[in-house]
């Protein structure tokens, strides 16, 4: 078990990362994080995903006296967590309502005797006065509160049953607690620390840059051709997460890969219990999966090699966008996040904003609405705007699609005009409203059913748009949307004007838009290419080697029941191709073998190398 708490040296915990998990530094901020934990301080701490947050309370929680309880949301991959600290010899365990009784007793046990390092807790658990009786006669070394954005009624994902846990500095004042999350405005933060009574814990907030992630943006036309091209051509084989808005959605683009020889399969809330299991359980496990599904999966997901992460549909926020692509690329291998939005996109969440809560409620919606169509549109460097949005400068980054292929910006304010005065036209003479396909159409002077049934084509500004195609009037009325120069009717999606209107149709207002480049395949979809080659660390001699370390890996894990990460990362199995040790004390010098993998599979890795005498 753990060492007393006193006289612990920060050394301490840079031997328990060694020994453990095998590393022989901290990433930058968490060698801080821990000793001010072990030293018993409270600590606020903003890490992005991949930052290596879990580690900030696991070495404190094997330093410190007692067992690390960790508050989590995720009740669907605790057993996933527990497996990955078991098989690095750590002893740990878990309690929520997928346990029966006898289950709950044998952890109950193991943490009254003192045999736990860590324990997860659902935060519900501390509704149940037994539950909270249990935390007072064992030895608590810390507690631990993971996802701490879900506190934040500002932020994404907010969970009331987060709301009581405040109470744990009232109860056991004397017990250091960790609140972590990897994405938070200042607003979020701010919410968070004074919803959790944390005003005097030392904050941590490290940069939320991911450089190996490539954020690209562009116009919804067939999403689903879109999504097929960029999974075909950049990332076939690649294990990745689609997320769309619906559940009709998700289960049509998982449909439509399958058909077209790619493995994806569907997870959203309409599903039972029993199959979104599965399907979360297959793709934590098995190499080259997709999964199709709505906002309700990814959170907590530990998988290290998602290559990509799409949207099909515009994410309601920043936070949440930021959060959902950060769940590729985890091991720092160049990755892609690809966003398809159109014009729908924003008529839609505009009106799901207006028909949803109080005024409160929807004025926030909007604002993070507002940030996300910002984040679109822009014709500066996506990072550049991703780190300002979450109060971090940045330099150009070279990496995103508006760096790779710089769109043009062009006054649109006369195209503008001719939209608000079809609108007006509509209004004030014929008193309708409609939405915006029937804007379009009035304006190319289409004469189809619906034009002819309303008498449209004698409207003075039917026809006058013959200068844009299609594609851009809609893509005019999308960035009007964005700029809040329109609006839309929640009830029945027409648009109308708003205060904004008057100064464009009067000329006092100039309205500048983005255009889109055109995008061939070039850079971005070179670079991705050039990911399906070997990966560049390897050696012609080293692949191989490389495949049947997998191989051995994949064999091992669907042995154990666990995903293959928990056995070996890539980067591991990538060191050990490269160095090829001859012995067990070769082997445990690389990176992410500790003493516990080492003694668990290390003649089995030298056997896999080809090794007679470990």
């Amino acid at each position: 078990m753990a060492s007393p708490e006193s006289g612990t040296e920060p050394s301490e915990a840079l031997e328990t990362l060694r020994r453990v998990f095998g590393y022989d530094a901290f990433r930058p901020g968490q060698g801080e994080i821990i000793e001010h934990l072990v030293g018993g301080g409270d600590a606020f701490v903003l890490m992005p995903t991949g930052g290596g947050k879990s580690l900030c309370y696991q070495i404190p929680a094997l330093v410190r006296k007692g067992t690390g309880v960790v508050i989590s949301p995720l009740i669907a991959l605790m057993q996933d967590q527990v497996d990955a600290l078991r098989a690095l010899g750590v002893q740990a365990g878990f309690l929520n309502s997928t346990q029966d009784l006898d289950e709950r007793r044998v952890v109950e046990a193991q943490f009254l005797a003192g045999e736990l390092d860590v324990l997860y807790l659902a935060p519900e658990r501390l509704r149940v006065p037994a539950a909270v009786e249990l935390l007072d006669r064992g030895d608590v070394a810390l507690f631990a509160i993971d996802e701490a954005h879900c506190v934040s009624q500002w932020g994404h994902n907010f969970r009331p049953d987060y709301l009581m846990l405040s109470g744990l500095h009232e109860r056991w004042p004397h017990i250091p607690r960790i609140a972590l999350t990897a994405t938070a405005t200042e607003a979020t933060r701010a919410e968070i620390v004074s919803r959790l009574g944390l005003e005097n814990a030392r904050s941590f907030v490290a940069s939320f840059d991911r450089p190996n992630i490539q954020y690209r943006i562009e116009p919804k036309t067939d999403a689903k051709r879109q999504l097929l091209h960029l999974l075909q051509s950049e990332h076939k084989g690649d294990a990745g997460i689609v997320y769309c808005l619906s559940r009709n959605s998700v289960e049509k683009h998982a449909e439509f890969l399958t058909q077209n020889g790619i493995e994806a399969l569907p997870y959203h809330a309409g599903l039972d219990a029993g199959t979104r299991a599965a399907h979360q359980a297959r793709f934590l496990r098995e190499d080259g999966l997709v999964m199709v599904a709505t906002i309700a999966f990814g959170m907590g997901i530990d998988k290290p090699d998602v290559r990509f992460v799409a949207h099909l549909d515009l994410p309601k926020s920043v936070e949440g966008y930021y959060q959902e692509t950060g769940r590729a690329g985890r091991d720092g291998q160049p990755s892609t996040a690809w966003l398809a939005y159109g014009l729908q996109d924003v008529v839609q969440l505009r009106k799901m904003i207006d028909g949803e809560g109080d005024a409160a409620y929807r004025r926030r919606e909007s604002l993070h609405l507002d940030s996300m169509l910002a984040l679109c549109e822009t014709v500066e460097c996506r990072r550049v705007r991703l780190l300002a949005y979450f109060g971090q400068s940045g330099e150009p980054c070279g990496n995103c699609d508006t760096c790779l292929t710089p769109p043009q910006t062009w006054d649109a304010t006369v195209p503008a005009q001719k939209v608000l005065s079809t609108v007006v036209r509509l209004d004030r003479e014929r008193r309708q409203k409609f939405g915006a396909g029937h804007i379009v159409d009035i304006l190319l002077g289409k004469k189809n059913a619906k034009i002819i049934q309303f008498d449209h084509d004698s409207l003075t500004v039917f026809g006058i748009g013959a200068e844009l195609r299609d594609t851009e009037w809609r893509a005019v009325v999308r960035q009007l949307l964005a700029q809040g120069l329109v609006a839309v009717e929640s009830q029945y999606g027409s648009l109308v004007l708003t205060d904004e209107s008057g100064a464009v149709l009067r000329g006092e207002r100039t309205v500048m838009m983005r255009r889109e480049p055109e995008r061939p395949a070039t850079r971005a979809a070179r670079t991705a290419k050039e990911r399906k080659a070997p990966p560049a660390d390897l050696s012609a001699e080293a692949v191989p080697v490389f495949e049947r370390l997998r191989a051995w890996r994949g064999a091992t894990a669907k042995e154990q029941g666990v995903p293959a990460y928990v056995i070996f990362h890539d980067a591991t199995l990538r060191e050990i191709a490269t160095t090829r040790p001859g012995s067990l004390a070769e082997l445990g010098t690389v990176t992410g073998v500790g003493e516990n993998k080492l003694a668990k599979y290390g003649e089995q890795v030298l056997e896999a190398l080809g090794v007679e005498d470990g």
